[in-house]
Formats: C-alpha cells, sequence, structure tokens
C-alpha cells in the first residue's frame, strides 16, 4: 500500500494498523524526522513500513516519488491519497498553482496517472481519497478555480475536497471495466490533527478547543478506521464510486457527481499537469 500524509494523525494510525495485517506500507510525508520515527516504531509489526520523502506540493516532486516508488516496489494494490493541507494565505506553488488546490487535488490527480500501471499490473487494486463533508459548502466556480481573487482558506480547502470527490468519481467511471476501484471517504470532524496548522488564527484556535470539549468531533483512531475500512473490507474491493461517511455510503452534492462538471475538473487538471486529458 502507499500512504501519504502518513507520519502523523489518521494516516500514522492506518499505516500502523495495515502493517500490523502483514502489508507492506510505503508512507509519503514531507518530515523525514517523523517518518523515521515511524519506520523505527514498527519493526514488531507483521508487515513493513517504509518512509519516502516528498512535499507534494511541485509537480516535479510528485513525479519524482513515483519513479522511485515504481522503482521500489513490484507491486502496488493500494494507492490512498491522504496527505492534505489548508493554507492561511494565498500561496501559489512554483507550478503557478495555488497551493491548497495543488497538494490536496492536483498531487493525487498526477500521483495516480503516474502510478496507474502498477496498479493496472497489481489487480484487483484501489484507490482511496481522503475527503470531507466540508466540500459541501463549495462550489468550482471555474472562471476563478483557484482563488486568483477574494480568496478565503476555508474556501479554498472546501473547493480541494470537493475536488477530491469529483476526481474518484470520474476516475472510478473511467476505470469501471478493470479491476481497480476508486473510492473517497469523510474522516470525520478531527480537532487533534496538525491539517489546520497553516490556516487563520481564528480557525485554530476553533479546532484547539473542539480539540479540548467532549462530544465534539471525531477522534484519529475513528478516521483512521475508516480509511482502513476502504483499503481492507472485502466489498470495496469490487464496490467503486462511492463517498463513505460515519453513517455508510452517502451521497455527496450534485456538485461533485455532476458529470459536467467533473469531466470539466478532469480536463483542467489535465492541463494543468500537462498530460493527455483521455487518460486512462
Amino acid at each position: 500500500m502507499v500512504l501519504s500524509g502518513g507520519t502523523s494523525g489518521i494516516g500514522r494510525i492506518a499505516a500502523t494498523e495495515v502493517a500490523a495485517q502483514g502489508a507492506t506500507v510505503a508512507v509519503i510525508g514531507r518530515d523525514q524526522t517523523r517518518g523515521e520515527t515511524l519506520v523505527a516504531e514498527a519493526t514488531a509489526l507483521d508487515g513493513d513500513i517504509q518512509f519516502h520523502q516528498a512535499d507534494l506540493a511541485t509537480q516535479a516532486t510528485v513525479r519524482s516519488l513515483a519513479g522511485e516508488l515504481l522503482d521500489t516496489y513490484d507491486r502496488i494494490d493500494t494507492l490512498v491519497h491522504n496527505a492534505g493541507l489548508s493554507s492561511r494565505l494565498r500561496t501559489e506553488t512554483e507550478d503557478g498553482v495555488e497551493l491548497t488546490f495543488a497538494v490536496n487535488h492536483l498531487a493525487p490527480y498526477l500521483l495516480t496517472h503516474e502510478l496507474l500501471d502498477r496498479l493496472r499490473s497489481s489487480a484487483p487494486a484501489r484507490v482511496v481519497v481522503t475527503a470531507s463533508d466540508i466540500h459541501h459548502r463549495a462550489t468550482f466556480e471555474f472562471n476563478d478555480l483557484q482563488f486568483t481573487s477574494g480568496y478565503d482558506s476555508l474556501q479554498a480547502y472546501a473547493r480541494s475536497k470537493l475536488a477530491n470527490i469529483a476526481f474518484t468519481l470520474e476516475l472510478a467511471d473511467r476505470l469501471e471495466d478493470t479491476e481497480i476501484t476508486a473510492n473517497c471517504f469523510h474522516p470525520g470532524f478531527v480537532p487533534s490533527t496538525n491539517l489546520f496548522r497553516d490556516a487563520p488564527l481564528w480557525t485554530r484556535v476553533m479546532v484547539r478547543a473542539a480539540a479540548i470539549i467532549p462530544g465534539i468531533g471525531t477522534t484519529q483512531q475513528e478516521g483512521a478506521q475508516r480509511l482502513c475500512k476502504l483499503v481492507t473490507a472485502p466489498k470495496f474491493k469490487e464496490r467503486t464510486g462511492t463517498y463513505v461517511t460515519g453513517e455508510g455510503i452517502t451521497s455527496p452534492t450534485t456538485e461533485a457527481s455532476n458529470p459536467e462538471n467533473r469531466k470539466r475538473l478532469w480536463e483542467i487538471s489535465a492541463d494543468l499537469v500537462d498530460i493527455d486529458p483521455d487518460w486512462p
């Protein structure tokens, strides 16, 4: 299993639990120290955790990472896109893409493209994407998809999660006649993660308050269990194109599921990362 965002939060827990079942887990993260610590702590597990350091903000790094993964692993039967951030200020990457959109959406889009042939040869295989119910408050606004004006960090994050779901559903349709499934999930509101470390002060204060008030939010363990379910549950070996929350398989907004929106996002994304939009 390849898992981005696996050195902290729900990703770290999920990586450990899957490795405990005997799997090899390739964890992708920005922090070398955290990655090395995770590997050291996993030595007693039945499986194996290996760490790959990468900052998914840049397309060159994503492509380099893909090459490294292909050179290291003969099989990739599960690809989990869990890395994410919420940037307080509008920042562009060296590729000229708004940072939250680049990390949360374009990196999964591009990495899936780069690893798809290995997933095919390893099939049955799964693609799992961490989305969020916050997508309910977002729209695409294709005339200004990257918030060149009126940037709001929470809206940018919500739109990136909307993109995650639209991408997953479109990918599932395009892979319909293969043995690769694509599903996404809402981990719950997990206030104890580092997701909002770059968010505005008022957001960080609210998240911190939620973390200490009983009954508010979801624990990291609960969020990780939702991720593990999509990775290991037998029904998701064949079930594809679903959005899963704590209530089970539910429907995302029509903004996310609309075929025209999905196709347009797919084509714009292909243009931004310079690949053929007709893949796979």
